[in-house]
């Protein structure tokens, strides 16, 4: 239901005010100087409130960015704690810079302005991010809008729906070759670190990323069936990973010497509850074996590696990783190329034959 009440203002002319009240939602009041004017605020108002966009558009005008980034760093973060800390920084990142604005002034155009700021480094606070980090920030910043969108309603659409992302780098991809490994593995297991050869083993063997590896519990290990149980994971999401031959072998021996003062497989020498740092261990012994180029995460790659050359399809090493989609591993594609050479192949062979 509308109305409008027409009063004499103190010059003598007629000022117009025009409400709005449908049933469930609050009364909506403004007031004119020419009654067509009213009249057409009547049926935009009542339009909008029937499509659910009018109270969303105030609550666009009554928040700034600031106010977004906050409510999300307080409510929404503490329920990602692996993320908590790093998406915080970036979410106070883009509050430095948007945080005066109400949420109705954020336009795309202004997102891509700094989205370039962050790639380009073109400011004196900060130098050039990759393409891979400037998409990290925008992730961290679209789901900001999503639940600003979706769980307060203070805006109807989100402003990264119409902001392009950077397109990252095909990915690195080094790996040990026959020869490295080989060295690798002797400076590895000469190091005055006893649990680093070990490490090493499994970390190839598995595709394990450095965390999952070191942070292991025994009771998460299954060393009579050959598997173990990852709670914490890069994905939040649990992965059972299968152990086999020589990394196998080593936990059984490992397990005859555990500590038992703590559930870590690997703990800190000087706090059994933390695991351990074998940072300065790997990098001597990638000195002693003169491999140059590569860190500890280049581990997995060689593992995803080696899967690839021997024949597994990109969905298995996907599964074996713990990666949701086959994007992450595309970068090995062309390592299979020979098994799906040899597919192909045998495919052909049983349709058509020897037939040309």
């Amino acid at each position: 239901m509308a109305s409008i009440k027409t009063r004499k203002a103190t010059d003598g002319t007629s000022r117009y005010t025009a409400e709005v009240r449908l049933k469930g939602y609050p009364a909506q009041t403004a007031t004119f100087k020419r009654l067509t004017d009213a009249r057409k605020w009547i049926q935009d108002i009542e339009s909008a409130i029937r499509e659910g966009r009018h109270f969303k558009t105030i609550e666009s005008k009554k928040h700034t960015f600031a106010d977004l980034a906050d409510r999300y760093v307080k409510d929404v973060l503490p329920g990602k704690p692996k993320q908590q800390s790093r998406q915080k920084m970036q979410i106070e990142w883009w509050k430095e810079r948007l945080g005066a604005y109400l949420l109705a002034d954020v336009t795309p155009a202004l997102i891509v302005q700094f989205r370039d700021e962050l790639a380009s480094g073109t400011t004196c606070r900060h130098t050039k991010r990759s393409p891979a980090t400037v998409v990290r920030y925008m992730a961290a910043l679209s789901h900001a809008y999503t639940i600003c969108v979706k769980e307060w309603g203070w805006l109807d659409d989100s402003p990264m729906r119409k902001v392009k992302k950077p397109r990252e780098s095909r990915g690195r991809v080094r790996f040990l070759d026959d020869d490295e490994r080989q060295i690798l593995l002797i400076a590895c297991k000469e190091s005055r670190n006893k649990y680093l050869y070990m490490c090493v083993i499994l970390a190839l063997s598995s595709g394990m990323r450095q965390a999952e590896l070191m942070c292991l519990k025994w009771p998460d290990v299954n060393l009579k069936d050959g598997y173990l149980i990852l709670h914490e994971t890069k994905n939040e999401e649990r992965r059972r990973v299968p152990l086999s031959g020589l990394g196998l072998e080593l936990l059984r021996e490992h397990a005859k010497i555990r500590r038992l003062d703590t559930p870590l497989l690997f703990p800190s020498h000087t706090n059994p509850h933390k695991p351990l740092d074998l940072r300065s261990a790997f990098e001597y012994a990638l000195d002693r074996a003169e491999i140059t180029d590569f860190h500890w995460h280049d581990l997995r790659h060689s593992a995803a590696s080696y899967l690839a050359m021997n024949g597994a399809s990109l969905a298995e090493i996907a599964e074996v990783l713990g990666h949701k989609t086959l994007s992450m591993v595309k970068r090995y594609a062309h390592l299979s190329d020979g098994h799906v050479s040899n597919v192909v192949a045998s495919m052909n062979q049983k349709i058509f034959g020897g037939n040309v």
